[in-house]
């Protein structure tokens, strides 16, 4: 007899699982978040920080869509900064150290206190598939059975996870919890291929074993910009500090004098390690040209004495350990808290699912976070967020969501793992975005809540905010268009900056397309009052800049979004398309991309492909 009903079921609940029970429950059906231990609701078994490059874009896009992500981060921040200052705004991303056990406790309160969510401290071991390939329940270790109509798996690196020091390797999630030891097995059955990938974390050291004289101190920036968009300007806390310390050639010795000692170099693992973010093991054999290497040395916590190690994840022993962290600067009288170590999981290839992150084949069953082979926090609560909105309508009948490209870094994200797959744990950068000039974090509202309000997730009074805002943005620009600047009425402040005077009136656009020309001087030499509160005008002077520059972009990409509507037929017999190449054949036969687009940034396929199929389905009458 079943214990309990529900619509939809994630099994996990670390920053995938929470995205998606939590966009579940808030757009009306009844969900349930199951986890190994309530303890680990959101849990940091890494670095206990939120955003970063690329990642700070992902966080400000949940929080557009209606996620819970940013306002979390906000919540829990013990120091901001925003990364990529000296470089063009495109690239500007918050980045917050988190205090890891607030954070937890934020989440695991916030998914309590959702209505429709229920919260179940169980293993899942089975997901019940019926004959038509349908999802109608789960089952768990204790035996008991739960019906529901969707399942999204989030399961992270639990399953069948290893834990390796050295080359002592134990069954284990990560943070010493229990692993996923039965779910594995039983997907296999169920025809999903899974693959062994692995990830590592730095060792935690005690803050009092530390001589900070000897290190660069990094503070919070003085006016923080917080990750969500109802948050104030400086409302974050600040009170943190993180120090650089740096590896050197004694060192990378102790290194390269035990690599016997590593299961990853002695062959004990066979996971595929993260490429963008390497063990030191990595590091001192892929760059032994380098001296040095950084390490982030940061708090985990306001109320801990933990110290994580950022930049120097490992899994050689933990004597090995210990004297190559006493050979740095500053650590030379080192404690280890928690040691190092590299774990090795199952996931699977991304290949399988289609934009909407439902599992190829099945009717119900989707996929998120780690288990579709990303790396990070932020990739996984991007994800869990979509999954969760699709498996909630696809059990209420309602179109499903798939983000374009062009829309965001969350559908270059998806876009990138089903058409290209990853042959090691993906991480988000902007340079995987041919569309990055008009993806800021700072314009992510403008992109998404739109679709965030569609979906029930962004309230009333939000929308009407973001209303509010967009008006006074609009307003602000039209007003700006609309000004006419004479030579004479800014011939000083001109000469000041060391810019070129005015030979005629021209309108206040062009003057600010001007590198040296800044909205903030121009308001206030021409007592120009434009209506604009917080990051407003930064907003509205970027999109004046940047105008030109989105434009040319935009003409560039034209040919990408024309393959967009370019559809490809589901039943479309590859093989029978003249002049294909076998891998082209191949690959599309097996990946059944949905539009010509998609197709050409599947690996291996060439621009002749695409011409081929091109003129195929011209000659069909098969394109809309």
């Amino acid at each position: 007899m079943p214990l309990a009903e529900f619509d939809v079921a994630v099994i996990g609940a670390g920053h995938a699982g929470i995205e998606a029970a939590i966009a579940s429950a808030r757009r009306g059906c009844r969900t349930a978040l199951f986890t190994i231990s309530l303890d680990q609701i959101g849990n940091m078994p890494c670095n206990p920080s939120i955003g970063g490059s690329a990642k700070g874009h992902l966080v400000r896009e949940i929080d557009a869509l209606g996620g819970v992500m940013g306002e979390a981060g906000d919540a829990c921040c013990i120091q901001m900064r925003m990364l990529n200052l000296s470089k063009g705004v495109s690239v500007h991303s918050p980045r917050a150290q988190e205090d890891r056990s607030a954070y937890h406790l934020y989440m695991k309160k916030k998914c309590e206190d959702t209505p429709n969510l229920f919260i179940i401290q169980n293993e899942v071991t089975d997901i019940i598939i019926d004959n038509n390939n349908c999802v109608t329940g789960i089952q768990t270790r204790h035996g008991g059975d739960f019906i529901c109509k969707a399942a999204v798996i989030c399961s992270g690196t639990f399953l069948n996870g290893m834990v390796y020091i050295g080359k002592i390797g134990e069954p284990s999630g990560p943070d010493a919890c229990l692993p996923a030891r039965y779910l594995p097995e039983k997907l296999i059955k169920h025809g999903i291929e899974l693959r062994r990938f692995k990830t590592g974390t730095p060792c935690r050291v005690h803050r009092r074993s530390i001589d900070f004289s000897k290190l660069q101190a990094q503070y919070g920036d003085p006016d923080p910009q917080p990750f969500s968009f109802l948050a104030e300007r400086g409302s974050v806390r600040n009170d943190a500090v993180c120090y650089i310390a740096n590896t050197n050639p004694t060192t990378h010795r102790i290194i390269r004098e035990n690599l016997g000692e590593s299961p990853l170099y002695s062959g004990v693992i066979h996971g595929i390690g993260p490429r963008y973010c390497p063990s030191i093991e990595d590091k001192v054999t892929r760059f032994s040209e380098r001296e040095r290497h950084q390490i982030f040395v940061e708090p985990t916590g306001l109320n801990t004495e933990e110290m994580y190690l950022q930049g120097f994840s490992t899994s050689l022993p933990e004597f090995v350990q210990l004297k190559m962290m006493r050979s740095v600067a500053g650590f030379e009288q080192i404690e280890i808290m928690r040691p190092a170590y590299a774990i090795e999981y199952d996931c699977i290839n991304p290949n399988c699912l289609f934009h909407t992150l439902a599992i190829r084949g099945f009717h119900g069953l989707y996929a998120a976070g780690q288990f579709n082979g990303t790396s990070g926090y932020e990739e996984a609560a991007a994800q869990g967020l979509i999954a969760g909105i699709n498996a909630s309508a696809y059990v209420s009948g309602e179109e499903e969501l798939s983000l374009s490209r062009k829309s965001s870094y969350i559908g270059t994200l998806i876009d990138d793992l089903v058409t290209k797959g990853t042959q090691d744990p993906y991480r988000m950068m902007t340079a995987r975005s041919e569309y990055r000039l008009s993806l800021r974090h700072s314009n992510a509202d403008a992109r998404l809540t739109v679709i965030g309000r569609k979906y029930r997730l962004i309230s009333d009074d939000r929308w009407s905010q973001y209303i509010a805002k967009s008006e006074r943005i609009n307003r602000a620009i039209e007003q700006i268009k609309n000004t006419t600047v004479h030579p004479d009425s800014i011939a000083g402040f001109l000469e000041e900056i060391g810019t070129s005077p005015l030979k005629q009136a021209i309108k206040l656009d062009a003057l600010l397309r001007r590198p040296q020309v800044q909205l903030s001087d121009i308001t206030r030499i021409l007592s120009l009052d434009l209506d604009l509160r917080g990051e407003e005008p930064a907003e509205v002077s970027c999109r004046i800049k940047y105008e030109q520059y989105i434009a040319r972009q935009d003409q560039q990409n034209a040919h990408l979004e024309h393959l967009e509507h370019i559809r490809l037929p589901k039943e479309l017999n590859y093989p029978a398309v003249h002049g294909l190449s076998s891998e082209a054949v191949e690959k599309l036969g097996k990946l059944r991309p949905e539009n010509l687009a998609h197709a050409a940034r599947i690996s291996g396929i060439s621009p002749a492909d695409i011409s081929i199929l091109m003129t195929y389905l011209k000659a069909g009458g098969c394109h809309d």
